[in-house]
């Protein structure tokens, strides 16, 4: 039996090719929420659409509260890279100050690694706010290319590798499935 006095807050990263990271956050999410914790999620990338999951987790509201924080997904090149670098430093920053709030149990960081990767933050930022992170609250970082020394400050880390894909077969992304 778990002892309910001991609570420590962990980090939490799902990376790899594979799909299922963000998935697996919000599993955590609704796990903490049956639980009586109070969850935030701040998507990095995702913008002004209306995913799947944004529609089933208003249910839990304001329990479990979801912000889209970024300008949607970009590409290495593109040359709107500063809007969305924009975006990015101002969820970090709402990050940090949701984090010494109090107001929450878990902060999901959807997309972070994908944030860092493409340089829409600096993973000196991102390190930063992992080490001022509350003893009890839990941190999740979702994203491909989680960085090792991300990795090194985790306490679990999850791997999602690509073994097959239905894109590959020429089979486009569908509602409820990948968004």
């Amino acid at each position: 039996m778990q002892d309910t006095q001991y609570k420590k807050g962990l980090v939490i990263v799902h990376t790899g090719n594979g799909k299922g990271k963000t998935t697996a956050a919000l599993g955590l999410a609704i796990r903490a929420w049956g639980e009586g914790l109070k969850v935030l999620i701040l998507q990095f990338i995702k913008g002004s659409w209306k995913y799947g999951e944004l529609k089933a987790l208003d249910k839990f509201a304001p329990d479990i509260t979801v912000k889209q924080c970024g300008e949607g997904f970009t590409r290495r090149g593109n040359t709107d890279i500063k809007i969305h670098q924009e975006a990015a430093k101002k969820a970090l920053q709402e990050a940090k100050m949701e984090m010494i709030s109090n107001k929450w149990d878990m902060i999901i960081l959807d997309e972070i690694n994908y944030a860092i990767d493409f340089d829409l933050v600096d993973l000196k930022d991102v390190l930063d706010l992992i080490a001022e992170k509350p003893a009890d609250l839990h941190l999740v970082m979702t994203g491909r290319n989680a960085k090792e020394e991300i990795i090194q400050k985790a306490n679990l880390v999850t791997e999602m590798k690509e073994i097959k894909h239905p894109y590959k077969e020429g089979i486009k992304a569908q509602k409820g499935i990948e968004f």
